[in-house]
């Protein structure tokens, strides 16, 4: 999936991680990561720009990406890199070129997993629940969309209050925003947001 973000567009994203993990494809040139690519549009006081892959062809002076790596919002850089072959690609833009993405989606998968692993884990029955609830919502927003929207709502505000109460308590507790992060496979800045509107509550 495609997710815009300030001057990246997020290629990847998942709905347990959100934003906290979308991933991209990065490009590599001279061993390092480019700045964004400009686009002349004529006068205006605003100049486009991208980090997307796609943009590194070398055209109108351009960078033109050597290696291609998977990269995240986090920070995370995937260690294999994935040469991209000019010969064989020629003078087609990259977004029109067949470059095979697989290596790089594969390692921001097994990144995922890692962060996965690392959360906080949901007792099964609540897990379950959830899958529950989530189903029922799809299939009311199909049969009864303004039930459905009810429903989302309340479970809004559930969510808001209960997370409140535990991010108290884990305030409370002296817990580090790190910990809280890891636990939640978010950022730092987010749990610490988090942490500080339980304490303001």
């Amino acid at each position: 999936m495609s997710e815009g973000g300030g001057l990246v567009e997020w290629d990847w994203w998942s709905v347990e991680f959100g934003d906290a993990h979308a991933g991209a494809v990065g490009v590599l040139v001279g061993g390092g990561e480019p700045g964004p690519v400009y686009f002349d549009v004529g006068s205006g006081p605003e100049v486009p720009s991208t980090t997307h892959w796609s943009a590194y062809d070398g055209r109108a002076t351009r960078p033109r990406a050597e290696t291609l790596r998977a990269s995240c919002t986090c920070g995370w850089r995937g260690a294999a890199e994935y040469p991209l072959d000019w010969d064989a690609i020629g003078d087609e833009p990259l977004y029109e070129a067949d470059v095979d993405l697989t290596g790089p989606l594969a390692d921001w998968n097994a990144h995922l997993s890692l962060v996965r692993d690392m959360a906080a884990p949901l007792p099964e029955p609540l897990a379950a629940l959830l899958v529950e609830i989530a189903g029922q919502l799809t299939a009311a927003t199909a049969d009864a969309p303004l039930a459905a929207l009810r429903a989302a709502g309340v479970l809004e505000r559930i969510a808001a209050r209960v997370g409140r109460e535990a991010a108290g308590a884990l305030s409370d507790a002296g817990m580090s925003a790190e910990a809280v992060a890891t636990g939640l496979g978010t950022t730092r800045s987010k749990a610490l947001m988090l942490l500080l509107t339980a304490q303001d509550g």
